[in-house]
């Protein structure tokens, strides 16, 4: 009886938080356009990681292993790309560009890897110099351990910050009770390195006696967007939730966010994961969803040339296949708009250097989004 109590009492918060929520930041639809959507890239599969190159050509990295150039109309496939482990939501990930690229050529990648003694894989974080049509020097700066054949949860975002310092997602790979409050293990955190692989003496567990250095915050659950803030220089992160509870934190070094011990969310068979949604020594986010959006890729908007969308953040939804527009006043949600009903996964969404939004849909390509009104 006790035990039932305890539940029916869980579901009842849930469903308070769930509405107190929806009634405050329900997406809606926008009343009047202020775009018109054009597919430039067409025919990709699952286009995850996409950066903008300084001649404004796009570099796009396919789960299935390729990386695509896509210049002047035409795509280009990228050689000596390393080698991919490729099962369930492991692939080739994200990209990501050196912040002195235009010198260097550096362009780092997240792939899943069976780099490694066990069967299966995990994330691995490698960069090479783009020469031409040509990956050279490969150099892998992070492999995560021990793998698992488990196909979930590799994280896989990248981003540097104003310092150059490198940070990574990395998921628990479905191992949530082990992983996430662990330091000695790897999933479930994010990790800041040198831009060359190196440890930062100024990381929060260099000296914690059986923790991994890399390690920046811990308590994560898959966060599959990032962003350095571009007022802030914060990193921003948006990871998912379960069934319900998919959230945006800001990665403060050493904090515990709380995954699984504090959650919005339940199982997906519907039974509880704990019944509390905030602990002491715990940061709690500065917004979730219920129900889950299933958020991948991340953008805040500083172009002008959308009428109202400057400071905003662009979030995509897998599960209901829409782009998110996140009004915000600094840290704090106004308004939820949905844009591009329908149009399918969307797994990225980037500002390019034209200050227009780009948008990757699995299964089409990437859209570009042209005003409809100039500013």
């Amino acid at each position: 009886m006790k035990n039932s109590i305890v539940t029916l009492w869980f579901f009842a918060v849930m469903i308070c938080n769930s509405c107190a929520q929806k009634e405050e930041n329900e997406a809606e639809s926008p009343q009047e356009p202020v775009f018109s959507a054009e597919l430039v890239v067409e025919d990709l599969q699952i286009p995850w990681g996409m950066v903008f190159l300084p001649d404004e050509s796009i570099l796009i990295s396919e789960k299935s292993g390729d990386v695509i150039l896509y210049k002047d109309g035409n795509k280009t496939e990228i050689q000596g790309v390393p080698e991919v482990y490729v099962r369930g939501q492991g692939g080739l990930l994200d990209l990501e560009l050196h912040p002195n690229f235009a010198e260097n050529k550096w362009v780092y990648m997240s792939y899943a890897s069976e780099e490694g003694p066990e069967k299966g894989g995990h994330t691995a974080i490698a960069r090479a110099r783009l020469n031409g049509n040509q990956f050279t020097d490969l150099q892998v700066l992070y492999k995560a351990s021990p793998n698992t054949t488990q196909g979930q949860h590799f994280g896989s975002r990248i981003e540097f910050d104003d310092d150059g310092y490198l940070f990574f997602t990395i998921g628990e790979r479905g191992a949530r009770d082990v992983n996430p409050q662990d330091l000695s293990r790897d999933g479930g955190k994010i990790y800041r390195l040198h831009d060359d692989g190196r440890i930062p003496a100024d990381n929060p567990f260099v000296d914690t006696e059986g923790a991994l250095p890399a390690i920046y915050t811990y308590g994560n659950r898959n966060p599959q967007g990032m962003i350095k803030h571009p007022e802030t220089g914060e990193i921003w992160i948006h990871e998912h939730g379960p069934r319900g509870g998919d959230e945006i934190n800001i990665a403060i070094p050493g904090r515990n966010y709380g995954w699984p011990l504090v959650t919005y969310g339940i199982n997906y068979s519907g039974t509880p994961i704990t019944d509390k949604t905030e602990m002491e020594g715990m940061e709690p986010p500065i917004h979730y969803w219920v129900p889950s959006i299933a958020p991948s890729g991340m953008c805040a908007v500083t172009s002008e040339r959308y009428p109202g969308w400057k400071g905003s953040l662009l979030v995509g939804s897998l599960s209901f296949q829409y782009l998110e527009r996140l009004e915000m006043d600094g840290r704090r949600v106004l308004r939820r708009e949905k844009l591009m009903e329908d149009i399918g996964r969307v797994r990225n969404v980037r500002q390019g250097p034209d200050g227009l939004i780009y948008v990757a849909v699995e299964g089409k390509g990437i859209y570009r989004l042209n005003p409809t009104s100039q500013n």
